[in-house]
């Protein structure tokens, strides 16, 4: 039996791309790796290293169209495809890459990552195909990202550093708050939500958390600084808007690590523009519109701390998530479910 073909749909980066073609060569997978989001000088060396054992390809995996050729254009197919990115994974890509006649019709999806938000997940249990990913890989990064941004919030380390950049010493400066000052609200008590509680408990902040299913209202109004660790869905689409930023009390600051949808930053960058708005700072690492289309009302606020959804990428947390969705996709297509999370 011919091994089971799977696309990479993003390049690791670094040392890590050899790590994990490794491992997916290691569970007798056949790879084929999308070179389009590696450095130009940089791939002329990867295909030299890995000619023979892996096969190449070059695409925006953004782009449905080229994304659709790039699977099934060969008239094989490919019976996995793993991203970190997040690309959408439509309806038409999902009939495309999963059609029978294909010889390698898809059979899972993988994301290296906690979120699956860029799938169509009704599509892909129509389909026939299971979507697994990686909870947790990224949890400590992502709540020590949600400390950096409050700390450079609360010090206002952003504007210290234009204006020293700048020679402008101040001749004097409002005091800041220290972090035992403030409670903490945290939306969303998984393992992000719980990671952030225990640090922040550690530097002295009052904290406080609700689920799903929890009294969002008395978070809001009760809580200086709100975090959220959310996934996206119908249910959380826009669940911070006009009517919860209100609720929060004079000085507050908001943090978005999880996905931009969960906020209407629409509603997000009226309030940071009105002075008199109880809500005085944000940051936002996610946003409802990102890669190519990336596009805010918040660009330009001075009071906006924005990030281009950084939150989870250090070498720990990347490594972890490649390492295991390649074990997760070897399961899967062996046929071995058994204790790997499927989102579908």
């Amino acid at each position: 039996m011919a091994p089971a073909r799977i696309l990479l749909i993003d390049a690791a980066p670094g040392e890590l791309l050899g790590r994990e073609l490794s491992r997916l060569l290691d569970h007798g997978l056949s790879p084929t790796l999308n070179l389009r989001r590696l450095p130009a000088a940089e791939r002329a060396a990867v295909r030299e290293a890995w000619r023979g054992r892996v096969a190449f390809a070059d695409f925006d995996a953004f782009d449905e169209r080229e994304l659709i050729a790039a699977t099934v254009g060969d008239g094989f197919g490919h019976d996995a495809v793993k991203s970190r990115s997040g690309p959408p994974l439509r309806a038409a890509f999902l009939a495309a890459a999963a059609d029978p006649a294909l010889a390698h019709p898809l059979r899972v999806i993988g994301r290296a990552g906690a979120g699956t938000d860029h799938v169509d997940l009704p599509a892909a249990t129509a389909h026939g195909v299971t979507v697994t990913h990686t909870p947790g890989s990224n949890a400590d990064a992502v709540a020590e990202f949600a400390l950096a941004q409050l700390l450079a919030l609360t010090r206002r380390l952003d504007s210290h550093n234009r204006r020293s950049h700048q020679g402008n010493w101040p001749k004097s400066l409002a005091p800041a708050v220290e972090l035992s000052e403030l409670t903490l609200g945290i939306v969303g008590l998984g393992l992000i939500g719980r990671a952030l509680a225990s640090r922040a408990e550690a530097l002295g902040m009052t904290v406080q958390g609700i689920g799903r299913d929890g009294d969002l209202a008395a978070l809001l109004t009760s809580s200086q600084v709100v975090s959220l660790h959310l996934p996206l869905t119908g249910r959380t689409h826009h669940l911070i808007g006009r009517a919860e930023l209100a609720l929060l009390p004079p000085g507050a600051i908001l943090l978005n690590t999880a996905r931009g949808g969960i906020v209407d930053e629409q509603a997000l960058a009226d309030a940071l523009r009105d002075p008199g708005h109880p809500l005085a700072a944000a940051a936002v690492d996610t946003f409802e519109h990102e890669h190519a289309a990336f596009a805010s009302p918040l660009f330009g606020l001075p009071n906006a701390l924005l990030t281009p959804h950084v939150a989870g990428m250090t070498r720990t947390a990347m490594a972890t998530a490649a390492l295991r969705c390649a074990d997760h996709l070897a399961a899967l297509l062996g046929g071995r479910a058994d204790g790997i999370p499927i989102v579908n």
